[in-house]
């Protein structure tokens, strides 16, 4: 790991920090929204849908800043800050409408750095190596992930689950969340001007556009692959404790910590294509085995789904730094259309679950995701 570039060392410990502030309170925030505001599962997927849509939409537009105007780090460190200052206020809230406005301003931050960041990952990274170097930062990401999680753990078996532990939790989210943006601050160094600006007249290329193109089968499975948080439902509603669900992330969080940079040098290696085969058939074992609704399968489940989320993540955003001109224009691009079709697949699956059942909606996932990996399979050998 010697290769990889300081800077990209220090956006990763910035990844580990605010991701362990987020994984502080993700497993739980469903919980707290049916359980302690007592709204509907319809209501959940609401709220995830509009942050997830808020938190990728954006991140075309900052993307587009990045290209055509240069500005990068302003925009990472942006985001940042309003992530780490969004994070404690849900601890206030008493409605679903509140969680809502400030689950969107939390992932308003994430859509307006993510792109930028990218950007200036593989601007940091050395030929050939795109795999490796992003793969290194989703380990630092995760592993950030990883530990947020253990803390939730054993901050829920020590001190309980009342309302005000989960309250207070949402609290501490302050003190990681500030410890990323010092460091996004003061030991990040912006990227070189010369390569700030991909082109003085901004287009999308040909390359550019059939990037996009060929990331259209990846959103179109989202439509269709459960979220984290109907994850959770899921665990709850087949008998485990709730204590235990922030122990479901772990296993997700610490299969993608092990694995991501291995897979990050297979893409390197293999090709991005075949790393997709397997994200996508890790995909649909996950929603497969949900469907199966016993506590064991669901524990499986959790190992399915962070295979699926790191590969696919690491193949992707490789793809783009290894094809496209405009990256953060590109990679603005690819985050708007998980967005979309991440905000759609949420929203149906809260209203197929709350209107038709538990089963339908995991027959539904379930159904598309096999089709769709199927067909992926097809197609890369015609190709």
């Amino acid at each position: 790991m010697s290769s990889i570039d300081r800077n990209v060392v220090m956006l990763g410990w910035v990844s580990f920090f605010t991701d362990m502030a987020s994984a502080m309170i993700n497993p739980i925030l469903p919980i707290f929204i049916v359980a302690v505001l007592h709204e509907g599962v319809d209501k959940l997927g609401f709220i995830v849908a509009l942050a997830t849509f808020v938190s990728y939409a954006l991140r075309l537009f900052s993307g587009y800043l990045s290209d055509r105007y240069g500005i990068v780090k302003p925009l990472v460190a942006g985001g940042y800050a309003l992530s780490a200052l969004s994070k404690p206020l849900i601890g206030m809230t008493h409605s679903y409408q509140e969680v809502a406005a400030l689950k969107a301003l939390e992932r308003l931050g994430k859509g307006v750095r993510s792109a930028p960041k990218d950007l200036m990952i593989s601007s940091y990274s050395r030929s050939q190596a795109s795999g490796k170097t992003f793969g290194f930062h989703k380990t630092m990401d995760i592993a950030g992930e990883l530990s947020g999680i253990l803390i939730l753990f054993a901050v829920l078996w020590y001190f309980g689950q009342s309302e005000q532990v989960i309250r207070n939790i949402f609290y501490a989210t302050l003190i990681p969340g500030m410890a990323g943006l010092f460091i996004m601050l003061f030991f990040v160094r912006d990227i070189p001007e010369e390569k700030r600006v991909s082109t003085y007249t901004f287009t999308l290329t040909a390359d550019d556009k059939d990037t996009v193109l060929s990331l259209f089968f990846y959103f179109i499975f989202l439509l269709f692959a459960f979220s984290d948080a109907f994850f959770v439902l899921q665990a709850r509603e087949t008998g485990i404790a709730v204590v235990l669900i922030p122990l479901l992330f772990a296993v997700s969080a610490g299969i993608q910590t092990l694995t991501s940079y291995g897979l990050g040098l297979l893409i390197d290696r293999i090709g991005v294509k075949r790393v997709l085969t397997f994200a996508y058939a890790c995909g649909a074992a996950a929603q497969g085995l949900l469907f199966l609704q016993t506590p064991l399968f669901t524990w499986i489940a959790f190992v399915f789904l962070g295979l699926f989320t790191v590969a696919s993540l690491n193949a992707n955003r490789a793809f783009i730094s290894q094809h496209a001109k405009n990256r953060g224009s590109v990679y603005g691009v690819f985050y708007a259309g998980v967005a979309l079709f991440g905000a759609m697949g949420a929203y149906i699956s809260g209203m197929v679950w709350e209107y038709f059942g538990m089963n339908a909606a995991l027959l539904l996932s379930f159904l598309g995701t096999l089709f769709l990996l199927l067909l992926f399979m097809v197609r890369r050998e015609d190709g």
